[in-house]
């Protein structure tokens, strides 16, 4: 991105960035916060590191604590109707 498109970028964002409420702004904040950090902390991660985080996502799918994506499906399909 050239200096001048991200100019325009920072440009276009403050116009709406300024029609925000305080909240609005400290949510959106919190968010690019966050992106930032994930987007610095991200790099190649060890075999064992991948296979341990498949395992606890495991354990939490067999104690019920995550949804599938079937299940996903199913329950957002009335939201298209207002159901």
């Amino acid at each position: 991105m050239s200096f001048m498109q991200a100019q325009s970028v920072d440009n276009d964002f403050m116009k709406y960035w300024m029609r925000l409420s305080v909240v609005e702004k400290q949510t959106l904040l919190h968010v690019a916060k966050h992106y930032v950090e994930l987007k610095d902390d991200t790099g190649p991660i060890s075999v064992e590191q991948y296979n341990a985080e498949i395992d606890q996502a495991m354990k939490r799918m067999d104690a019920g604590q995550e949804t599938s994506h079937k299940d996903v499906v199913e329950m957002t399909k009335g939201w298209l109707h207002g159901k």
